[in-house]
């Protein structure tokens, strides 16, 4: 049962789960500071591409909350520092720049604030609608009841709601179309091992963590039905970023002649991108290979490559879901 969300909004403070404490403590941020919640996000406190957009326009909001003087020179200095945090999760900045138009229509308007966070609240609200919209489409993709192999974190500790793939996964096992998960542990910040197990624990579904590396194994002793994943940005021909590893998953579902299913809300598809090339790719800081919790697992001084997300090119993507419907290629969004 769930118990617990990922992003709530009271008395004007924004309450996080922090993410980086999961599973083995539950602690929450609590905070209407600016750089504190840009800090949350960078340093992946929140992560996932819905909830960090809802977390930017709700710290947009209140940046704003007490500001009189030069307000257009206050939002854009708050815009900039939340634009900066993550450069590849497309709704970051659909969630900034529907502020960005709330704001330019408000800013002579005494309530401004009320304004602003109004706005974020129905971002909030718009996410938590899609991840059920998702939800209920996603079961059609399912012929069977199903093993499933998933990446990363993509329920509700990603979104407003009850999340994309995950979501996707939980209402199939409602359903009794899902048997059992396998969830890749995703290194290097294991997100899967820490986040995802978290949550089918919570949901009460059947589980297994493997290293990113067995799902290979997994598929070729035939334990997997299908793959499902998330994605931070689509562009708009299919070509999907989504987590370092995901990529290898589809080609090896590819291989395999097994599913590879995305679920993302339509928020992710960024129309303005002709396909995956040109998509930024994070690149994250070494420590966070050449440690774990803090602990060296290797010398710091060697030389590390840590991209935060690689792209699974359109032709691997059986099917994209989102709240809207189930698209098949040929993809042109």
């Amino acid at each position: 049962m769930n118990d617990f969300k990922s992003i709530e909004f009271v008395d004007d403070k924004l309450i996080i789960l922090d993410q980086t404490k999961l599973p083995l403590e539950e602690e929450y941020i609590v905070t209407d500071n600016l750089e504190r919640i840009a800090q949350s996000i960078e340093r992946l406190e929140i992560r996932g591409a819905p909830a960090i957009g809802i977390t930017a326009a709700y710290g947009l909001s209140l940046y704003l909350k007490n500001k009189n003087e030069n307000i257009q020179e206050e939002f854009d200095f708050a815009f900039n520092r939340l634009a900066e945090t993550r450069p590849t999760a497309v709704n970051l900045f659909w969630a900034l720049h529907l502020m960005k138009t709330t704001f330019e229509e408000s800013i002579d308007k005494t309530n401004l604030y009320e304004i602003l966070l109004k706005r974020a609240k129905e971002i909030h609200q718009d996410d938590i609608d899609k991840c059920e919209g998702m939800a209920q489409n996603g079961l059609k993709i399912f012929e069977k009841k199903s093993r499933v192999l998933t990446h990363c974190n993509t329920g509700i500790l990603a979104t407003g709601g009850n999340g994309t793939a995950l979501a996707v996964i939980k209402r199939a096992f409602e359903n009794g179309l899902v048997s059992h998960v396998h969830a890749d542990e995703t290194r290097p910040l294991l997100q899967g091992s820490r986040l995802t197990a978290f949550e089918l624990e919570k949901a009460g579904i059947p589980f297994s963590i493997n290293t990113d590396s067995s799902a290979a194994y997994l598929m070729q002793h035939d334990k997997v039905d299908l793959v499902i994943t998330g994605a931070d940005r689509i562009a708009k021909n299919g070509d999907a970023a989504n987590k370092i590893g995901t990529y290898n998953l589809a080609v090896l579902c590819n291989y395999h002649n097994i599913p590879f299913y995305i679920a993302a809300p339509t928020s992710t598809i960024d129309k303005e991108c002709a396909d995956g090339g040109k998509i930024k790719i994070e690149q994250r800081n070494k420590k966070e290979i050449t440690h774990i919790n803090n602990h060296a697992i290797t010398k710091e001084k060697y030389d590390v490559s840590s991209p935060a997300f690689d792209v699974t090119p359109n032709k691997l993507i059986t099917a994209i879901i989102t709240e809207e419907s189930i698209h098949y290629p040929p993809y042109d969004f």
